[in-house]
Formats: structure tokens, C-alpha cells, sequence
């Protein structure tokens, strides 16, 4: 098992999500639709926190639910937690063993809020800790950078959206998902030849916003990990304010741009960098406009309703990594310096 084969085994993962664990999710969302929270307070660190991201608008879109992210060192270092009523505490961990993110639940708990993991591992401290759980099935995932896993917790949270809204329409777009997942990892060999062009590439920004806010961090947290390229992810709204001063002829902007709601100011960004400021573009996108500007561009498959996106524009940048952690001659199992599991205080 490698990399490699972890970010194919995907599409799998996600379809095995949807066929076992669809009623106990369902239990879930009824258990909590009697606690009705006003908001939700979530977890997570690293890749985990990316997918905080996605729930931050999938939730608050689809099912009128703020999300605040958690900061764990007000309840380890500061001994200081912030009053937590009427909250739903959720922790999003593949591990399950970050002591930081077990404290945000035991202090849910605490104050009396139901609380949810979402995890690889029912056996974690943090599943243990927790009084509902999402177990997201992913397997043993050996490589470092995370992949399978992500994408299942995407999964876990767009189908616990889903449930809490009772919605048959989305949940015939979830079932859609490991389909449109296989389509997309048809264009290895074209990514592997885009990934070429970046060989001495060592700095980047990563755009797109809204629902795929959590993928530029993704994208961007896996070139870091994987090809040591300091990249930095943006909303394009952000960006415009003040980071865009950086790019001159050549730079590289690396981009998510799905069609939807935010599609419009995307692009109109993404053109001004193209023949304003000469920036050098990789556009993922179904839009035809989109990838019309880009010098390279990676095509996602059409019909895919912007809130799924994220769970599908995510696997062409992991396989872009891949490729670029070879072309760079670099391990794309043990990147330098860090583990699988890391605990954090």
C-alpha cells in the first residue's frame, strides 16, 4: 500500500461510506435534531481542520448552523474554555489521539453538549470520549500525508448535513460521488505530465473560495508536506487584498474554480492574473472559460453541485503532489520530519 494507491482507493472508501454507515448517520442527525443546538464547535488539527473548513459552509448553507473552529489551547495551555451552551461539540480526527482535541470534547461534555467524533479508529480516545461517533471506515491509510481519510470525512459531514436536512435531492448528488471520483482519477497521466512543468517550482498561492476554501488549504498543506513548496492558500477575496502585490511574470497560482455561486469573482481574478500580472496558472475546474486562461489545467467532470465539489476538485491536487514529489526526487511515503500520527497538547 502506498500513496498512490491510497488516493485510488478512494472512490471505494467514500461508496462504503454511503452503503454502511447511511442509517447510523441518520440516528445521529434525529439525536441531535431533539438536542437542537445553535451551533456547532469543531475540532481538528491539520487535514482534519480542512475539513472543519468545508463543514463551516456546508453547515451554515444547508442547514442554518454557524460553525466556529475551535481553539484547543484555551482548553490545555490556557485552562481557560469559553462557555459552550447549546453547542454541538464535534472532533475530527483520523487518529482520534490528539490530547487537545479529546480536552474540546471532555469539556463539551462537561458543560452538558452533545458530542460527536468523527474518526478512523472507534477504538481513539477521542471515540471513547465522545457520546456519538462517526467511524469513517477509511482503513489503514501507511502514507503520511493523509488522503483517504480526508476525503471520508468530507463524506462523514456532507452526509450528516444531508441527514440533518432530510434532503433526498442531496442525497442523490452524495450517491453520484465515488462515481465522479473514478472519472477523475482517469487523468493520472495528464497530471503526471502537468506536474513536469512545476519541477523547480518552490513557492505558490492556492485560490479558490466558498465551499472550496477547504480545498486550497488541502492542496496547499499537501505541497507543503509532500514537495516542500511554500504554498499559501486564499480566498481570491483575501488575496486581493494586499497578497496579490507578490505575484510578478511567472508566478505560479495554482486555482479552484468550480462552477456555482462564487464561479463569477473567481474568474474575473483569475483573468486579471493572466494577462495583468503574467502569473503562471493551474486551473482545476469544469468550466470551460476557466480553463480556457490557465497555461495548464485540469478538467473536473461536469454536473457536480458546487456544495459536493470539495470531495472531488481535492483528488487531481493529491495526485498532482504525488507526481511532483517524484519529479522533485523526493519520498511521497515519509516525507522529512514528521509522522502519521502527531499529538498535540
Amino acid at each position: 500500500m502506498s500513496l498512490y494507491s491510497e488516493i485510488f482507493e478512494q472512490p471505494n472508501v467514500m461508496r462504503n461510506l454511503l452503503s454502511t454507515q447511511k442509517e447510523r448517520i441518520a440516528e445521529i442527525a434525529s439525536e441531535i435534531r431533539k438536542r437542537n443546538p445553535s451551533f456547532v464547535f469543531l475540532a481538528a488539527r491539520g487535514t482534519s481542520d480542512n475539513a472543519g473548513r468545508y463543514a463551516n459552509y456546508l453547515l451554515g448553507a444547508y442547514n442554518g448552523i454557524p460553525v466556529a473552529l475551535a481553539t484547543p489551547s484555551l482548553f490545555t495551555y490556557y485552562q481557560a474554555p469559553p462557555r459552550l451552551k447549546n453547542a454541538l461539540i464535534i472532533g475530527v480526527s483520523q487518529s482520534g489521539q490528539s490530547p487537545d482535541i479529546v480536552s474540546v470534547i471532555a469539556e463539551g461534555k462537561k458543560q452538558g453538549c452533545p458530542t460527536l467524533a468523527i474518526t478512523n479508529d472507534l477504538n481513539s480516545p477521542l471515540a471513547r470520549e465522545s457520546e456519538y461517533v462517526i467511524d469513517i471506515q477509511a482503513g489503514v491509510e501507511k502514507a503520511v500525508a493523509a488522503t483517504k481519510t480526508y476525503t471520508a470525512e468530507l463524506m462523514a459531514l456532507a452526509m450528516l448535513s444531508t441527514a440533518l436536512g432530510d434532503d433526498s435531492r442531496r442525497q442523490s448528488a452524495l450517491n453520484q460521488v465515488p462515481e465522479w471520483a473514478e472519472q477523475i482519477l482517469t487523468q493520472t497521466d495528464h497530471i503526471k505530465n502537468i506536474a513536469q512543468r512545476y519541477l523547480y517550482m518552490d513557492r505558490c498561492v492556492v485560490l479558490g473560495r466558498g465551499f472550496n476554501y477547504s480545498t486550497t488549504f488541502e492542496w496547499s498543506l499537501k505541497l507543503k508536506e509532500l514537495t516542500y513548496v511554500l504554498a499559501e492558500p486564499y480566498s481570491n477575496a483575501d488575496f486581493q487584498h494586499g497578497p496579490i502585490a507578490m505575484v510578478e511574470r511567472g508566478f505560479p497560482v495554482m486555482a479552484v474554480a468550480p462552477g456555482g455561486k462564487v464561479f463569477a469573482s473567481l474568474m474575473e481574478m483569475l483573468t486579471s492574473l493572466r494577462n495583468d500580472h503574467k502569473a503562471e496558472l493551474l486551473i482545476l475546474s469544469d468550466q470551460q472559460s476557466a480553463l480556457a486562461v490557465a497555461q495548464s489545467s485540469i478538467q473536473l467532470p461536469s454536473g457536480i453541485p458546487e456544495w459536493v465539489s470539495p470531495l472531488i476538485a481535492i483528488i487531481p491536487a493529491q495526485l498532482f503532489c504525488y507526481h511532483l514529489t517524484l519529479t522533485k526526487g523526493y519520498s511521497t511515503e515519509v516525507p522529512r520530519t514528521i509522522r502519521k500520527v502527531t499529538e498535540t497538547k
